[in-house]
């Protein structure tokens, strides 16, 4: 697949099928998010992975009473938190493989450099036919340090991005994209650039006159 039509293609999604992702699959999403960039290179990543539909529907049980818990107050009347109250809702999307991304202590923005691995992750399951869902409501639950302690993580280790992976029951629709909000783009004229590459664009002003 192109690189590209991943870009454009790729979709969260949140229904899947019950076929088990291959082990040979996860490994080669975690080594696509291994080349991302990251500060200094000094590759701040660890992954978790947690494995089986039963499991996982365990652990979305015990993390929604934790979300309801804790649901900030301006959600609390959302139909998010009405959604969490149901028995069928599983915050994991059914599917049946989660990989935890954890970014370990180091000095320069390693949380960062993690979703850079995370978007590497999601665009390598797209190009193998599999579906991704990153799961921002878990990353506090699957943070604490019981939980972590329960998956054998180490407690210093900080949760970035749960990404539920699986085989998707049916293609993602396509979401539009709102256009660009291009808040500063200053350009040289004269030196092989365009004067105006696109509407919102401007030339950088002219230097004041000496004087």
């Amino acid at each position: 697949m192109d690189l590209t039509e991943a870009i454009y293609g790729r979709r969260a999604i949140r229904h899947y099928t019950d076929a088990p992702v291959p082990t040979t699959a996860v490994e080669q999403l975690i080594k696509a998010a291994l080349q991302a960039p990251s500060a200094t290179n000094q590759q701040p990543w660890a992954f978790g992975v947690v494995r089986g539909q039963e499991h996982l529907k365990q652990m979305s049980d015990r993390a929604k009473d934790y979300i309801l818990v804790t649901l900030p107050r301006d959600l609390t009347l959302h139909h998010i938190a009405d959604s969490l109250t149901r028995p069928e809702t599983n915050v994991f999307h059914d599917a049946g493989t989660l990989i935890i991304i954890y970014a370990k202590p180091a000095r320069f923005h390693p949380v960062e450099d993690c979703f850079l691995a995370a978007q590497n992750l999601m665009l390598a399951a797209h190009g193998l036919g599999l579906g991704t869902c990153p799961i921002g409501f878990a990353r506090q639950w699957l943070d604490l340090p019981e939980i972590k302690h329960e998956l054998g993580v180490p407690v210093r280790y900080t949760v970035v991005m749960p990404i539920v992976v699986g085989w998707p029951a049916a293609p993602a629709p396509s979401v539009p994209r709102r256009e660009p909000e291009i808040v500063c783009w200053r350009e040289t004229p004269g030196r092989g650039l365009s004067a105006v590459p696109f509407p919102f664009a401007r030339p950088s002003p002219a230097p004041p006159s000496p004087g």
